[in-house]
């Protein structure tokens, strides 16, 4: 068996540790390894705070899969209106700034460039290529909302893409959402519909649909099941949100030219560090070489 060594017993907030973790926080700041920034974090809107990936408890729960028909600006494409986007949130369609579809998807090339009017607000958005895009999940079309999702904040940033926070901190919907550059930079705000504004995420969610029925451009509904991530204090779900946070710079070179995520490897790599058992290197390395910029405000 192992026991620890109780002669070297800490508590977080103890005299000389609070000390150390002072001079650490101020000597990453100072090398850029710590920065204040807009980005995107698990948020518990019942907590009313930012929490890690590991209070996070993602289940498998009924949905549904809702078919929106996003029309052409221009009018009809051929024998199209529109594209057909697949979600299970239709409620942060607001906050939508591009459709993707997969650049080798040879039903929509042609599309690629071509712009559509957001259901609900009319505001012209376009038709961009990315290859997160699975071309066989729902019609192949994706709604781009960086502002509430992980992934669509990436293709954001790789496309320079404007952010709409179409949630306040509490959950409900703003009459005004906030607007951002992909840099972080404040824009002027969108207004959002009166029929939305005000309500809560979801019963924002069935005015939503709702309206988009009167309208014509809800196609289809579909049972759906999908992974929903729930706090594991507070079992509310959780919102991908856009907040000011601090954050570690996990991939970026240090004083020394190595990242902190590059150290972590290497030390596993050399044996000065060891796992027992041994397979537990795969899931440590595979971590590591997926990690995004570690937020530490929470």
């Amino acid at each position: 068996g192992t026991s620890p060594d109780w002669k070297r017993e800490r508590f977080t907030m103890d005299e000389g540790l609070s000390k150390t973790v002072t001079e650490t926080f101020v000597r990453l700041y100072n090398e850029g390894l710590i920065y204040r920034g807009k980005r995107l974090v698990n948020w518990d809107p019942k907590l009313g705070t930012a929490v890690s990936d590991l209070e996070v408890v993602s289940e498998e729960e009924d949905g549904k899969l809702y078919h929106i028909l996003y029309p052409f600006t221009d009018g009809p494409i051929g024998e199209l209106r529109g594209l057909t986007v697949a979600t299970t949130r239709p409620e942060t369609l607001l906050g939508d700034v591009a459709v993707m579809v997969h650049p080798e998807d040879e039903r929509y090339a042609h599309l690629i460039g071509k712009t559509v009017a957001l259901p609900l607000t009319g505001r012209q958005i376009p038709i961009i290529a990315d290859d997160y895009v699975d071309r066989e999940f729902g019609t192949g079309c994706v709604k781009v909302t960086p502002a509430h999702d992980f992934n669509d904040y990436a293709v954001g940033q790789r496309h320079k893409l404007d952010m709409i926070v179409v949630l306040k901190l509490d959950g409900s919907v703003p009459a005004v959402a906030e607007r951002y550059t992909s840099d972080g930079i404040t824009l002027d705000g969108v207004a959002m519909p009166a029929t939305v504004a005000g309500l809560d995420r979801v019963p924002a969610r069935d005015a939503v649909v709702t309206e988009l029925e009167q309208l014509g451009l809800l196609i289809e509904v579909k049972a759906h099941k999908m992974q929903v991530p729930r706090g594991d204090r507070t079992s509310v779900v959780i919102e991908p949100m856009l907040t000011d946070q601090w954050f570690v710079a996990m991939s970026k070179p240090g004083a020394d030219g190595k990242s902190i995520t590059q150290k972590a490897l290497d030390v596993v790599a050399s044996g000065e560090i060891k796992f027992y058992p041994e397979n537990w290197v795969n899931t440590y390395n595979q971590w590591l070489n997926n990690i995004q910029d570690w937020c530490i405000s929470r």
